[in-house]
């Protein structure tokens, strides 16, 4: 089993679950919390890790997470932490699980609101250390396992992202098995999400040669090398599920380099109320349209980053993409996820206040974002 100490300590391999008690134990976790999702707990996988916790039981669990989060589900989750005398958490699940229970760990030692938090208004400097996280992923996208940052709806309708070193999970495991088996669609999905992690960190223009060629194996790794396909065509294949899990995770790392305007724009969609749309898929969709807009700004990443495709040095790398996505069954259209031209300005205005805007290698004007999100619309 790789322990890979770059950020935190992750325990990266089939059996890595297994690691949890030591793992409370060390971080000095006695009445652990679960934060997962429904979903989690009527496959078994949230037994698995009450199974896994041995003498640190967990204390209370909180499964109502939605595909989003949003801060009322936060809050609704610290009063439960709260009268349960929790210590510490474990997030089992995808982003959404992991960021929901960052949130909370900020709360249970900050005054709140989280509005306070975040980047939008540099809140970063407010935020000390958090309560303890185990964090558990059970989908190979997101990689919020090792980053900083934490991304919420706040009550004032905007997607948040909040950052600080104190919000990486001290201890992540990342055990393959917990993968086997997720339908092909959020498969092809979180693995996009992985995948554009990767390609914005590479083309944001902050110089970070490390990071750089993290982003650069990953993107090789689950494109050039198949295992995103791989992973898609059969669910229960162990070498597609553990490499995915490392693209994931080299994507999150990759992106402290910083991201882009695919970011921008899924996270400004990604808000919209009453869609709850998935992130990995916006971001998969939004790749291609913002991937031309950018040509030319980084001609010799965008070299590297063909070979990393497996296409010739002639192919446009928008297209390549775009052919990924309709290998996986991506969906093309936001109209087709319900998306809407009325929504259109307020996407604009979003992501043009985004985090992610801020370091893109090209950034758009309100103009260019909406023709890029027109393109797909």
């Amino acid at each position: 089993m790789a322990v890979i100490s770059v950020v935190n300590t992750a325990h990266f391999d089939f059996g890595a679950l297994n690691q949890l008690e030591k793992s409370l134990e060390r971080l000095g976790v006695s009445r652990p919390m679960l934060v997962t999702d429904r979903g989690l707990v009527a496959a078994g996988a949230a037994d698995k890790v009450r199974a896994a916790a041995g003498a640190r039981p967990i204390a209370a669990v909180y499964d109502d997470t939605l595909s989003n989060p949003d801060e009322a589900s936060v809050l609704a989750a610290l009063v439960i932490y709260r009268e349960a005398g929790c210590d510490g958490l474990v997030a089992l699940g995808g982003g959404s699980p992991m960021d929901l229970a960052k949130a909370v760990a900020l709360l249970a030692t900050h005054e709140g609101p989280l509005e306070r938090f975040g980047a939008s208004v540099r809140g970063a400097k407010f935020i000390g250390k958090v309560a303890p996280i185990v964090a558990i992923p059970t989908t190979s996208g997101t990689g919020s396992e090792v980053s900083v940052g934490a991304v919420v709806i706040l009550e004032n309708g905007r997607k948040e992202t909040i950052v600080s070193p104190h919000l990486i999970p001290p201890v992540a495991l990342c055990d393959p098995e917990l993968t086997l088996g997720l339908p092909s669609l959020l498969t092809a999905a979180t693995g996009m999400d992985a995948v554009t992690h990767c390609i914005e960190a590479i083309l944001a223009p902050s110089v970070n040669p490390p990071l750089e060629a993290i982003g650069y194996d990953g993107v090789e790794r689950a494109v050039a090398n198949g295992w995103l396909y791989r992973a898609v065509a059969d669910g229960s294949d162990r070498d597609a599920r553990w490499h995915m899990m490392m693209a994931s995770l080299e994507g999150a790392l990759a992106f402290a380099k910083g991201l882009g305007a695919v970011h921008a724009l899924s996270h400004a969609s990604g808000r919209l109320p009453g869609l709850r749309l998935h992130h990995g898929t916006l971001n998969a969709m939004f790749l291609p349209p913002v991937l031309r807009f950018s040509e030319g700004s980084a001609p010799e990443k965008y070299a590297r980053l063909k070979r990393c495709f497996g296409v010739a040095a002639s192919a446009d790398l928008a297209d390549a993409v775009a052919d990924l996505n309709a290998k996986l069954g991506i969906p093309e259209r936001l109209s087709g996820l319900g998306v809407t031209g009325d929504r259109v300005p307020d996407i604009v205005k979003y992501a043009l206040t985004d985090l992610a805007h801020l370091t893109a290698v090209k950034k758009p004007d309100a103009d260019q974002y909406e023709a890029l999100v027109a393109e797909i619309l």
